[in-house]
């Protein structure tokens, strides 16, 4: 009985670890069904955005620039649904491009 119990104690816990780990923001979905990078950039400018870069980060298409009112951002978009996951702004506390500022020679 214990055996047993113990058992199902670490299956669930296991379980629990998996829909967790699925839980979080990357995008698992095959090359073949991604929407193409020139989609991105017609998404972004329909939202208002300058594009400064687009990239691959953990699976989700990225864009980095400024929306319309001028403020960094980085966008995070799925790459077969182009669904906006999440945009990050940047505010005084935390410059989204300080480490690109300390690299730019035109500051």
């Amino acid at each position: 009985m214990t055996k047993t119990l113990a058992i199902l104690a670490f299956a669930a816990t296991t379980l629990m670890a998996g829909t967790a780990l699925a839980d979080d923001d990357d995008c698992y979905v095959p090359m073949a069904d991604w929407q193409p990078r020139a989609e991105v950039a017609k998404l972004a400018e329909e939202n208002g955005w300058t594009v400064r870069r687009i990239k691959i980060d953990d699976g989700c298409y990225e864009i980095r620039g400024q929306d319309a009112e001028g403020r960094r951002i980085e966008v995070k978009v799925h790459p077969a649904t182009l669904a906006v996951l999440e945009v990050e702004y940047e505010d005084d506390d935390h410059p989204l491009y300080e480490r690109d500022r300390t690299h730019r020679s035109d500051d």
